[in-house]
């Protein structure tokens, strides 16, 4: 059984092109910042930050899923690892949200002042 070496030039390539075309869009929301997406909120953020995230986990899958060699392993083994981590990512996500929504009411309708 011979084994010959397979180029993964067109495969590395795309995925360089999907990962540069979604950092693309992330720049240029980052600086157009359109009012319909900045100024309105879902579930206690702007849906530009939403809008962000989603595009962050998305380019992560994508690292994961190709220069991991993820595409090549079982069904079971691709969950063992991306599902915790979106898990977890939820969960992160919600606790800064919860906490930073805390201290920022805290600071807003208190006595305490910001000092920083």
């Amino acid at each position: 059984m011979s084994h010959e070496h397979v180029s993964n030039a067109k495969r590395i390539w795309t995925v360089f092109g999907l990962l540069s075309a979604i950092t693309i869009v992330e720049v240029i929301f980052g600086i157009i910042k359109p009012e319909s997406l900045h100024l309105n909120s879902f579930l206690g953020l702007s849906l530009l930050n939403w809008i962000f995230i989603i595009l962050t986990l998305v380019k992560a899958y994508f690292i994961v899923y190709a220069f991991m060699h993820m595409e090549g392993e079982k069904s079971t083994l691709r969950n063992a690892v991306i599902w915790p981590v979106i898990f977890l990512v939820i969960y992160l996500l919600f606790i800064l949200l919860t906490e930073g929504n805390y201290i920022y009411g805290v600071f807003k309708f208190s006595t305490i002042k910001w000092n920083f």
